[in-house]
């Protein structure tokens, strides 16, 4: 089968691979109709967490079941499925608890594993013809319609980038009804924590970048777009809300009730555009929040970065303000998304007509386009969104 592989820092190929198969009775395999490209897969083709030549890369697959195992028992060939991320047991003390990205048994190195991802298991990405899953029961999930209708680019987002979104906005910043937002990173998953805040009920949700297509697509789902190369966001922000007005008595709220980190540690220095600045969107953060808010952590922050670029350092040992943040008396919440919880709720969403993540959705290609999609991805100016069709 054909795969998309990791071959060396800034190059992927498109490599004749062994065919996926089942090793177990609880597998399944699935021929992927769409699996899409993915921020942390940019971690890796830059260098930065480790991945080793060969690696199949991808963890956003969408397709159909082709076989299944005996011990199989909800899953049929035939059935049209998306795949979390996140594989798991199903059975574990962390599952149990629906703590899914934290299953004890799917790595056994360490907690949790995902499909083509450094460091994360044994188990070869899904931008490829066929992916077999484990526990199959547990990690397909079920959604309507035939491949290529009109919910595909909907419905292969339910793999990673909307559950992100939502666990971003739900669970790390818990958005509720009426509260006032900001998102900081217009990729991917910055987009859909800002989309996910206004499902949720945020009166105003504000979204900041400083890419032309990013900033434009911020303001097609719905957000205020901020674009920092034309000053301080928190500034821009405050200016916003002060001239929408706040009510009597509390000026002092000149911030966002809620803040979302969807950029992580190759933030951008805004004072040397040209460096890294791993900190800056914490410390906008701080800066941004109102006393008693919440700042959720969703962009990735690796314990080593092996290639680190001018103004960040290979351990990334953050300076963070805590000091503001104690005094404002802001919660602080990171994490994985644990995406079995949000999977079947997003689907209906979106078979409802109630969602359509696939909004952000750029570009298209098939796996012989790859490389060229990693290096416009990696450029970080049209691309947001980019979806392979093996």
């Amino acid at each position: 089968m054909r795969a998309v592989v990791y071959e060396d820092v800034r190059t992927v190929g498109v490599r004749d691979v062994p065919d996926a198969g089942l090793e177990a009775e609880t597998d399944a395999l699935v021929r992927i109709s769409s699996s899409a490209l993915c921020g942390t897969d940019l971690h890796m083709y830059d260098g930065r967490t480790g991945a080793t030549p060969g690696l199949v890369l991808g963890h956003e697959p969408l397709g159909v079941v082709e076989q299944a195992g005996n011990a199989v028992q909800t899953i049929r060939p035939g059935m049209r499925v998306v795949i979390p991320t996140h594989l798991f047991c199903g059975t574990c003390a962390m599952c149990a608890r629906g703590l899914s990205a934290a299953c004890l048994r799917a790595r056994p190195e360490g907690v949790g594993a995902a499909y083509g991802y450094a460091g994360m298991g044994p188990y070869p990405g899904a931008q490829a013809d066929l992916l077999r899953v484990p526990w199959a029961d547990a990690n397909c999930v079920r959604v309507p319609g035939e491949p290529g209708d009109a919910h595909e680019d909907d419905f292969v987002l339910l793999a990673d980038a909307f559950v992100t979104g939502w666990h971003a906005a739900a669970t790390l910043a818990g958005i509720e009804a009426g509260d006032t937002a900001a998102v900081f990173g217009a990729g991917a998953i910055g987009l859909l924590s800002a989309y996910s805040a206004l499902l949720l009920g945020a009166r105003v949700v504000y979204c900041v970048d400083g890419v032309d297509a990013r900033v434009d697509k911020a303001g097609e789902v719905g957000a205020v777009p901020i674009d920092f190369r034309r000053g301080d966001p928190v500034e821009q922000i405050r200016e916003h809300r002060a001239r929408a007005g706040l009510p009597l008595g509390e000026e002092k709220l000149n911030g966002v009730d809620k803040v979302i980190d969807a950029v992580g540690f190759q933030a951008r220095d805004r004072e040397h555009p040209d460096q890294e600045r791993p900190n800056q969107v914490i410390a906008d953060a701080a800066r941004l929040v109102n006393p008693t808010g919440a700042t959720g952590v969703a962009g990735v922050y690796p314990d080593t970065d092996l290639q680190p670029r001018p103004g960040a350092t290979a351990h990334e040992d953050l300076v963070a303000p805590w000091g503001t943040l104690f005094s404002k008396g802001i919660a602080v919440r990171f994490g994985r998304t644990h995406d079995r919880r949000y999977t079947l709720l997003l689907r209906d969403l979106v078979v409802s007509g109630r969602a359509r993540p696939g909004v952000i959705v750029t570009h298209h290609g098939t796996l012989t386009d790859a490389p060229q999609l990693y290096q416009r991805f990696d450029r970080r100016d049209d691309v947001i969104k980019a979806v392979l069709h093996p």
